[in-house]
């Protein structure tokens, strides 16, 4: 049998690549300009290599119970890993992806498909804000946002305003979760939870300890619903990974959030450059 090759293609946000994974036979690894997407088993949907993604889906697991479906709006697909994982754990899911970059969902459609009869996962060509400003009411159970223009998140996903049209789209008992990236002395971070503080009252963060520490530059998840969030069990779940992160949450947060203010559109900034070789892969 032919063994798989590294695919390079110009997409509209770079230059993606498809890396084969020699370890599992059909997992593939996702660069764009050298920083990593994604990673997909398409043998294995419930394989999350990424530590990011693994917190994320820790976070998934606690909201409904095992095996409940769940409506779920996806800002930002790579190669669609957070939706193969929410199809194979909770089946009967309807799930809504918006990724910018038409081609990487090329890429993506061509060489990692979903299953030919798609589980419930709708796929949109679009930017997230202006798609997330045309959503209905009261429409998704769990809003995920993992979106980044390069190895930054863009500023018009990083102000009030924003948190508040993801406020409006999730249902009463709905949870917003993200993927950002900082380090010390967290500015960015710490604005980002003052603007989700605008919109909802529970708040949690999802860190390594290192990162929290300010050792170095990393990625954190932001949690954020109307209603108390299991942190008890998301703590338990992520303290057991090969790299095991805090949750953060109450007093120790607001103490974290500390004088930060929300930020108007205006004002609003990406998210800062990792330094050299932070996340980059060959």
């Amino acid at each position: 049998m032919n063994e798989p090759i590294p695919v390079i293609r110009a997409v509209d946000h770079g230059t993606a690549k498809l890396m084969p994974d020699v370890d599992r036979e059909r997992a593939w690894l996702l660069t764009v300009d050298g920083a990593p997407q994604s990673y997909v088993d398409l043998d294995e949907p419930t394989h999350l290599e990424f530590e990011y993604t693994r917190r994320l889906g820790h976070v998934l697991d606690t909201l409904a119970e095992p095996g409940c479906p769940l409506d779920v709006l996806h800002l930002g697909g790579g190669a669609l890993t957070l939706p193969r994982y929410v199809a194979a754990t909770r089946p009967g899911s309807r799930q809504d992806v918006v990724e910018a970059d038409h081609g990487l969902l090329e890429l993506v459609a061509q060489y990692l498909p979903l299953p030919a009869d798609p589980p419930g996962i709708a796929v949109h060509g679009a930017d997230a804000r202006a798609w997330l400003e045309t959503a209905p009411d009261d429409s998704a159970d769990v809003l995920i946002a993992d979106v980044f223009g390069g190895t930054q998140v863009p500023a018009h996903l990083a102000s009030a305003a924003y948190a508040r049209e993801a406020e409006r789209v999730l249902r009463d008992g709905g949870v917003y979760l993200a993927n950002l990236a900082d380090a010390a002395p967290f500015g960015f971070l710490r604005a980002q939870l003052a603007n989700l503080a605008t919109a909802f009252e529970e708040l949690a963060l999802i860190a390594e300890p290192g990162v929290l520490r300010g050792r170095r530059f990393g990625n954190a998840i932001l949690v954020a619903a109307h209603h108390p969030v299991d942190t008890r069990a998301v703590a338990r779940l992520t303290a057991s990974d090969a790299f095991p992160a805090r949750v953060e949450h109450g007093p120790a947060l607001r103490e974290f959030i500390g004088a930060a203010r929300p930020v108007g559109d205006a004002d609003a900034v990406p998210s800062p450059e990792p330094p050299d070789g932070a996340f980059g892969i060959g």
